[in-house]
């Protein structure tokens, strides 16, 4: 019975487990610190047992999988709806593998209100994922908003420096896209017939006003968070200040709602408007690639300068989605994945070496190869992966995000090229200041190598860089579907403003794969 009942309620299990952990921690004494972090890591590593279940069970769909609904306000017409397809799933994946490795990266980090920590990041995983899972859209915003909170919290308690300033700019960026979030969708509910069920909106038909300011409202709460220049000045302020489990998460997941909102939501539900401000969606990315490459370069502290990677690599995932040719969106999925590894990853070195030296700036360090040659090692094979050396998982997300965007968006795919060799110059001549040369401060004749539980940390995010990269296939099968019809939805936008086109298309018959919206018809711009 307990086995039916998990394999019919998978979501449910994988969203509110994290929850119930942390009301247990809540439940323990306050000095018992030892097992406050066992059971964070248990719970953790019990949530993603069961994702691994799942993932024997998950059946490749042009619809969506492991689907529950329960009306939850008739009233109003909201139910409880969640469902997943190869993409969410696999963000799903990703955020309860990261998980664990935060919870043991934190083990000695957090001293202070340890209880409170863990709390909050197991409530955070249940915002993450429940974003993910969503299917009704008063459901989706309730986790979405519940996400806010705990990063909030985690910033500006636990964070360093300027944390009260960081954490504010994090709140008050992010709640004001999602303010206008709200009023469209609040707009839509009373447009599709007083319905949140996402596949009823997709079957609505927006006019073209219609979908220019829903769009409008819906890009600029997923563009905050991507963050897609010049709406990115909280990201670094944010990381800098965060504890290295907070920017861990937030690079790793919170970052990936902004570009999955994209992906489900603003672009298959309106794809004129999509269409009509893909150009200067375009160009914000490449611009960010090369604007975030730049100021990079000049950065004084090694943890700045990987945030403002962030806002390079995650043009790029932009890039391959608003490319609307299914290789480029493939490529933008499995970077939303590679960045989540190898800038995690980063963000946990970074971690472990400020642990030892309390600082974390370049010029304080110089030569420490010498000295911690394993951590060194890490190091330098996660920013080889950052970069994308063949062989390693960000080189696969890359060449498909390229190929696909040079075969729709030449122009910007030509832009975005010299933000791959920028990429390499701006880490490696971090790297070079950092561990080479001459040892110029005493304290970092003093450093000790990693100890097990940060090889342990490590390992499973090194595995699967090399996993990724070596043998991609088996994430590219799981979302192979999902990015079809994404394609297929997004595309109805370009089909629209090509009138030789739609007039050829429009006697076609509905795709049946296509969640059955009406407005779609056979055939592709593609």
């Amino acid at each position: 019975m307990l086995i039916n009942w998990i394999h019919d309620h998978f979501l449910t299990l994988l969203t509110f487990l994290p929850a119930l952990g942390g009301l247990f921690i809540l439940a323990l004494p306050k000095g018992e610190h030892n097992s406050i972090r066992a059971l964070a890591l248990g719970t953790t590593v019990a949530t993603f047992v069961v994702n691994i279940w799942a993932l024997f069970h998950f059946k490749i769909l042009t619809d969506f999988t492991f689907q529950e609904v329960i009306p939850w306000i008739p009233a109003f017409h909201i139910d409880y709806r969640l469902g997943v397809d190869g993409v969410s799933f696999l963000l799903i994946l990703l955020t309860n593998f990261l998980m664990p490795i935060v919870i043991l990266s934190s083990w000695r980090e957090i001293e202070t209100k340890v209880k409170e920590y863990h709390f909050l990041m197991l409530l955070l995983q249940t915002g993450m994922v429940g974003t993910f899972a969503a299917l009704d859209f008063f459901l989706f915003y309730i986790f979405w908003e519940i996400m806010l909170i705990p990063m909030y919290f985690l910033i500006g308690v636990w964070g360093s420096g300027r944390k009260i300033m960081a954490a504010f700019k994090f709140i008050l960026y992010t709640m004001a896209g999602s303010v206008l979030m709200l009023i469209a969708i609040l707009y839509g509910y009373f447009k599709a017939g007083q319905s949140f069920n996402y596949t009823q909106w997709l079957a609505t038909p927006f006019t073209a006003d219609e979908q220019f300011w829903l769009f409008l409202a819906f890009a600029l709460a997923f563009a905050i968070k991507v963050p897609i220049f010049p709406l990115h000045t909280w990201l670094p302020d944010a990381h800098t200040e965060a504890p290295t489990g907070g920017s861990v998460v937030l690079a790793g997941i919170l970052l990936k709602m902004g570009t999955y909102g994209f992906y489900r939501f603003a672009m298959p539900l309106f794809p004129e408007a999509s269409a009509h401000f893909s150009p200067y969606i375009l160009t914000l990315a490449v611009v960010g690639i090369i604007y975030g490459s730049l100021v990079a370069m000049v950065q004084k502290d090694i943890k700045r300068l990987v945030a403002y990677s962030s806002v390079a690599h995650l043009g790029f995932v932009m890039l391959g989605l608003f490319a609307l040719d299914q290789k480029g969106v493939e490529g933008a999925v499995l970077q939303m994945i590679n960045h989540g590894l190898s800038t995690g990853a980063l963000f946990l070195l970074i971690g472990m070496i400020y642990f030892r030296r309390h600082t974390r700036q370049i010029d304080a360090y110089g030569g420490i190869a010498k000295t911690v040659p394993l951590y060194s090692a890490i190091f330098l094979f996660v920013t080889l992966s950052s970069i994308g050396l063949p062989g390693l998982n960000n080189f696969v997300g890359e060449f498909l995000v390229l190929v696909g965007a040079f075969q729709t968006k030449t122009a910007f795919a030509s832009v975005a090229v010299v933000g791959v060799v920028l990429g390499a110059i701006y880490m490696l001549w971090m790297v070079e200041r950092v561990f080479f040369g001459g040892i110029k401060h005493e304290e970092n004749k003093k450093l000790h190598d990693l100890g097990l539980r940060e090889v342990l940390v490590m390992l499973p995010l090194i595995v699967a860089m090399v996993g990724i990269g070596v043998y991609p296939k088996p994430l590219l099968k799981m979302m192979s579907l999902s990015t079809e019809n994404f394609v297929k939805l997004s595309n109805r936008g370009v089909i629209a403003r090509t009138p030789s086109v739609a007039r050829r298309t429009k006697q076609s018959s509905v795709e049946p794969g296509l969640l059955r919206s009406p407005r779609l018809r056979s055939g592709s711009s593609q």
